[in-house]
């Protein structure tokens, strides 16, 4: 079994600016190659309510939340195979602040 790849804090280039984004300055970042299934249980391990997405050059690429992932779960066209970068391409995925 292999664990999922993820990056430190540091790895996601944005840096917020403002108090508000502070809820987006912690977070797990994980690649976009991570299924459906790996990014909720890290986001359970975590306690988090999002993922930050990165990119083979870890740069982020977008923040993606628990409700997100869960309907794409629920849904009927949903398999074990379901990658984040489908995610990506399927919903409205927040961009990185």
């Amino acid at each position: 079994m292999t664990h999922p790849q993820t990056w430190p804090a540091a790895a996601c280039s944005h840096t917020p600016t403002a108090p508000a984004d502070v809820s987006y300055a912690s977070g797990p970042r994980v690649g976009v190659d991570m299924t459906v299934e790996v990014a909720l249980s890290v986001m359970s391990g975590a306690l988090a309510d999002h993922l930050f997405l990165c990119d083979e050059d870890d740069q982020c690429t977008g923040v993606v939340t628990r409700a997100q992932l869960a309907a794409v779960r629920d849904s009927p066209s949903y398999t074990d195979l379901v990658r984040l970068r489908d995610v990506i391409d399927a919903n409205e995925v927040s961009p990185c602040p």
